[in-house]
């Protein structure tokens, strides 16, 4: 038989890599290249039966060891691989199906027995729609959460408040209870046409699985004319919903139990308002704290001072230091937002710029002249500038 091409190249992974990386590595694969997920793809079904070759052969450690030992895939190696593990290598056009029944042969026993999981186990977990699954589905389901997006003041986020807001959502329908059925003689389903069971999946992985509409038993009664067999029906309510001090654009309040109802007798799901604050003229939020600049005097920054300056929680004063320069930045302790963490208030920042006097008569600008006679250190110098 001809050689094959590198089957760790195959799979892209490295001669040294364990078990579960060449079980990752395949699942990856698998996913891209199965038929089902490229109908009509002939590259894509071509290079679905190399990976499912190389898996076969790297997944079970007698076959890997051979393999390993030979350098290639070869009639040696199927020899050595039938000897050690009971069946020869994959061959997909000589499918081995009891990989997926569970029946005799090599190929089964082998990918069990080397830690990397069968051909079964992985397409099981590749492939959602199992009988187990289905059964669940067809038992109580919770309700769909509900996401309403609402906008607030920067002031309101702050400080938090109560408010009512319009939910459209469905409500569990008074006539049946949320069975979805009405009254009866019971009457053939006509989603499973009275077998039972409904077929899922595509190509050879093809599952039966229990009927959601009558839960495997083939008989059902008629629909409720009141829901028409969803077992919920609209409804508008206003909910009242508390918004915590400190939230900010992004936040999700949850509140709990007004989603949608659930589904034969499952809980229902939840509603998050998800907060959308409006920028402030004055403050700027990053995280829990706050940040803001204030115009201060020249004779303030030049001589010190003591200044108000508003916060969130209300006027505060901030010392203003000789020689401040315009750009400085102070903090003001636990004058921040509310943290939605701790009991912990971040801070704010104030940044202080300097506003030029405006000189409107001759006396000031002679002021300023005699002040730059008497201080005649240039502050471009330290750059170089001069």
């Amino acid at each position: 038989m001809a050689q094959r091409e590198d089957y760790y190249k195959q799979l892209g992974v490295q001669r040294t890599a364990s078990a579960d990386e060449i079980r990752k590595a395949y699942r990856r694969l698998a996913r891209k290249h199965h038929p089902d997920v490229n109908p009509g793809d002939k590259a894509a079904e071509e290079k679905f039966k190399q990976i499912s070759e190389a898996y076969d052969v790297l997944s079970d450690p007698k076959k890997r060891e051979v393999y390993d030992k030979f350098g290639a895939y070869s009639e040696t190696m199927r020899d050595a691989a039938e000897q050690g593990a009971g069946r020869g290598g994959f061959d997909f056009g000589g499918f081995d199906w009891s990989v997926f029944t569970g029946g005799a042969g090599g190929a089964t026993g082998a990918g069990q027995q080397s830690g990397g999981g069968s051909f079964r186990d992985i397409f099981s977990d590749l492939f959602s729609g199992s009988r187990t699954s289905a059964q669940g589905a067809a038992r109580a389901q919770r309700g769909a959460d509900i996401e309403i997006p609402l906008a607030l003041s920067f002031e309101d986020a702050i400080n938090g408040l109560t408010t009512n807001i319009a939910v459209a959502r469905n409500e569990i329908c008074s006539t049946c209870r949320g069975t979805g059925e009405s009254g009866g003689v019971q009457i053939t389903c006509p989603t499973c046409q009275g077998t039972g069971k409904v077929s899922s999946g595509g190509g050879f992985l093809r599952f039966d699985q229990s009927c959601p509409d009558c839960q495997g038993t083939g008989k059902r009664r008629p629909p409720c004319t009141t829901c028409g067999g969803r077992g919920a029906a609209p409804k508008s309510e206003s909910v009242k919903v508390r918004i915590p001090a400190g939230v900010d654009t992004g936040s999700r309040v949850r509140v709990a139990g007004k989603g949608h109802a659930g589904l034969r007798g499952g809980p229902p799901g939840d509603l998050f308002i998800v907060t959308n604050v409006a920028p402030h003229r004055i403050f700027t939020r990053k995280g829990d704290n706050i940040h803001c600049t204030i115009p201060v005097t020249l004779p303030e920054a030049a001589l010190g001072a003591k200044i108000e300056v508003p916060t969130v929680t209300g006027k505060a004063q901030l010392r203003i230091p000789p020689g401040t320069q315009s750009g400085q930045v102070f903090r003001l302790r636990e004058r921040g937002a509310p943290s939605l963490r701790s009991a912990t208030r971040g801070d704010q920042y104030v940044e202080v710029k300097i506003v030029l006097p405006k000189i409107i008569d001759e006396d000031s600008k002679e002021l300023l002249r005699q002040f730059a006679r008497r201080n005649t250190d240039n502050p471009r110098r330290e750059f170089g500038l001069e």
